[in-house]
């Protein structure tokens, strides 16, 4: 789902800003609000994830190209406790990157993990000028993990947010929530001399989240078990690499009975 708008930077005006691609919940416009994303459904896994995620479109020359299949959202540790993680607060929304910075921003950012890839390329700073017929290009960056504790939002979007220093939440945003890693994979198929984002330049790349489990407890026990308990999970809190460990959730996503 693409649109030309941004209910975080430009709330209630549709058509303000440049093309988003929409993942997760089904209902996001300028006008969301944790209340109408709540009631709204959702593309993601598990069903009581309502929270809205969006990126800048990708275009190959004027030709909107939408992501290839499922997109992948990592919820991680970003600081070296990992059992000191807590859920994010409902409502909580901000802007990972900027739609302005600087290839040199944003290959320096604290959140920039892989870059652009495909094939055998990684770590580019911009999308790449050809990948091979058929395969797909991947941007990875991660996002600020660290909440000042009070505010769901900032004039800037990013204030209230912070990346660790030394793997550690600075004393200004002491609240260490989940480190989102977008993992978001566009068909290449060779030839990428016209590919652009609708920010512009590959090294635009940013994006949005706004916070909206529709039952806080679920979140909290995905945190607990996975990020808390150094597990890597899929979406209903299971480590195929340490079955012994359970999981958080039923196949139902539900808590299980007696939670």
């Amino acid at each position: 789902m693409a649109r030309a708008v941004d209910p975080i930077v430009y709330p209630g005006l549709p058509g303000a800003s440049h093309l988003h691609t929409f993942i997760g919940n089904r209902t996001t416009n300028a006008h969301s609000t944790t209340a109408s994303l709540l009631a709204g459904g959702t593309s993601c896994t598990n069903p009581h994830d309502r929270s809205a995620y969006w990126f800048p479109s990708f275009h190959k020359g004027d030709r909107l190209v939408e992501p290839t299949g499922d997109q992948v959202v990592y919820y991680k540790s970003g600081i070296l406790e990992y059992w000191r993680v807590q859920p994010f607060p409902q409502g909580l929304r901000f802007v990972a990157g900027s739609p302005g910075a600087t290839l040199e921003q944003f290959r320096d950012s604290p959140g920039a993990v892989e870059g652009f890839e495909c094939g055998d390329l990684s770590r580019s700073w911009d999308i790449p000028a050809s990948c091979a017929a058929g395969t797909q290009v991947n941007v990875r960056y991660q996002a600020p993990s660290c909440w000042d504790g009070v505010r769901l939002d900032s004039a800037d979007h990013r204030s209230h947010m912070s990346y660790p220093t030394g793997g550690y939440c600075p004393a200004s945003h002491p609240v260490a929530v989940p480190m989102l890693e977008f993992k978001i994979a566009f068909p290449a198929d060779g030839d990428l001399s016209q590919a652009r984002l609708s920010s512009g330049r590959g090294y635009s790349w940013h994006y949005d989240f706004f916070n909206a489990w529709d039952d806080p407890a679920i979140l909290d026990a995905l945190v607990t078990h996975c990020i808390n308990g150094g597990l890597q999970c899929d979406p209903r809190g299971y480590d195929q690499y340490k079955p012994h460990r359970g999981a958080a959730l039923t196949p139902d996503f539900e808590l299980p009975s007696g939670s």
